[in-house]
């Protein structure tokens, strides 16, 4: 009877949701076939700037008494015309990194920067309308932003704003790079997951003629770009996706600059990188549900149309990761009914598309970034797997939330100016990210499939094995991680300290 019961329902979910992922699996192989199609197509501008224009830089930030001087040193660092450069430190802060960054903006305009602060009594809007709120009163033809955890080259306006003289391109984004990748093995999965995003998905979109999306920061605009397509808008946590689509269904072009990099903090604590995963997925789903519609009715081409839904739909893959994983043992007990011909057949072939896809797609962003050292990257993609299965419970939340029109507030992630592998954060509790109640739910599934491994190997279905080990390691390091990141890392410090 219980076969039965499985096999009428548990199984037909179980392969549906396999199927979904192996399609989101074929369209990351889709996006590798754009780049390596289109990589030699690098965008070009079409002449140099006779004149330069008064360019905006505005500086979003919120409580980050850590890195905000850094950030607005590195700032009136670049080269430009100092007559033509304004600088708007725009800062919702409530603790001490008010002081500093009004010192540091008082310092800067007594040796002649043009350099302002700008408060707001309230985070109405939270970023967008920080940034709404400074444009108001900005003067720049263009409008440069950088997060607080960026350092900027010298040379970013010269890079980018020559693009600008081709009067249909509305942005110019550059591609991150990463000041603490070595920290831990936290730290380098983070930097393979946004090399991954910035090479092969911002580098197959753009080189092959679909949308792509600005990233927040290290980014410059043509302010009419912004203001055309309606500003920015505050009823979703990731708007600069929102403005992004909005700004190239008006006809904006934009452009994707892979060789130009600006330098930025990765999150070290596991708790802030979840915090900064929930935020980007969830408002990923909000922008899918809000400009859809209004994408589906475009008269944009049915290729852009597509790319367009898979990305902005991209994130249902983690409540189908979650089903699959609460899936897979009881299906497995239902197969060994039937034989292991199928799974053979059927399941393995899924697994592997969905799975391989993974594994193909940072790989090859390895090894277009680092042609002679992309090898020594190969270590850490069982860890990068099973880190993205191990974010599908908090991420699923954020789904979840999304699709309901579960309104939270914009979390930043916070940043303790962390450069070398002998820093440490651990003592600046304050900005530290709350544990939640997600990492019980990791350990419970964790434990899950301890058992769906024994009964995997007991039955001798040894071909998904690894499929299993990688859902166990992903959920347990998730769990644990969160409980014990930071007492573990404080226990550590304090021994080496007494050591030496």
């Amino acid at each position: 009877m219980i076969p039965d019961f499985i096999g009428g329902f548990f199984l037909p979910t179980y392969l549906t949701t396999l199927g979904i992922l192996a399609i989101y699996g074929l369209h990351r192989y889709q996006l590798i076939y754009l780049y390596f199609k289109n990589r030699n197509n690098k965008p070009r501008y079409k002449s140099v700037l006779n004149k330069f224009p008064v360019v905006t830089i505005q500086l979003p930030i919120y409580n980050e008494q850590y890195v905000a001087k850094r950030l607005i040193e590195a700032v009136v660092r670049i080269n430009y015309p100092h007559h033509l450069l304004e600088i708007q430190v725009l800062d919702d802060s409530t603790d001490e990194t008010q002081s500093i960054t009004r010192n540091c903006v008082n310092n800067l305009q007594k040796i002649g920067f043009n350099i302002q602060y700008h408060h707001r009594k309230d985070r109405f809007g939270y970023k967008a309308g920080a940034l709404s709120y400074g444009l108001k009163s900005a003067k720049g033809e263009f409008v440069a932003i950088f997060d607080s955890d960026f350092i900027p080259n010298t040379s970013f306006l010269h890079d980018t704003l020559h693009y600008f003289t081709d009067p249909t391109i509305g942005m110019v984004q550059v591609r991150w790079g990463h000041i603490n990748q070595n920290y831990s093995h936290l730290t380098q999965i983070e930097a393979i997951l946004l090399d991954g995003h910035f090479v092969m998905e911002h580098g197959g979109r753009n080189l092959s003629g679909r949308f792509f999306n600005f990233n927040g920061t290290a980014g410059i605009w043509r302010r009419k770009a912004i203001e055309t397509a309606g500003g920015w808008q505050l009823d979703t946590l990731t708007e600069d996706t929102d403005l992004s689509y909005r700004a190239q269904l008006q006809g904006w072009r934009f452009i994707y600059l892979p060789d130009v990099v600006c330098s930025a903090e990765l999150p070290v604590e596991i708790n802030s990188f979840k915090s900064q995963q929930f935020r980007w997925t969830k408002g990923l789903v909000q922008n899918g549900v809000k400009l859809l519609p209004f994408i589906v009715r475009s008269n944009i081409t049915l290729k852009i149309k597509i790319e367009a839904f898979f990305h902005l739909s991209a994130n249902l893959c983690y409540p189908l990761m979650l089903i699959l994983s609460l899936l897979f043992f009881p299906t497995m007990v239902f197969r060994s009914y039937q034989g292991w011909s199928q799974i053979l057949l059927i399941d393995f072939p899924l697994f592997f598309l969905a799975t391989v896809s993974v594994s193909s797609f940072y790989l090859l962003s390895q090894r277009e970034l680092c042609p002679s050292s992309w090898k020594k990257q190969i270590k850490y993609l069982p860890l990068l797997m099973s880190i993205g299965i191990g974010l599908s419970v908090s991420n699923t939340l954020a789904v979840i939330e999304a699709l309901l029109g579960i309104e939270s507030p914009f979390k930043r992630t916070p940043k303790y100016s962390i450069q070398s592998p002998t820093s440490t954060y651990v003592n600046q509790q304050k900005y530290q990210s709350k544990i939640g109640f997600t990492p019980l739910i990791e350990i419970i599934l964790g434990i899950y499939f301890c058992f769906t491994t024994l009964y995997v190997w007991s039955s001798g279905n040894y071909i998904l094995i690894p499929f299993s080990l990688i859902f166990l390691a992903g959920f347990f390091y998730m769990g644990l991680m969160s409980l014990f990141q930071t007492p573990i890392t404080r226990f550590l410090q304090t021994k080496n300290k007494n050591i030496k």
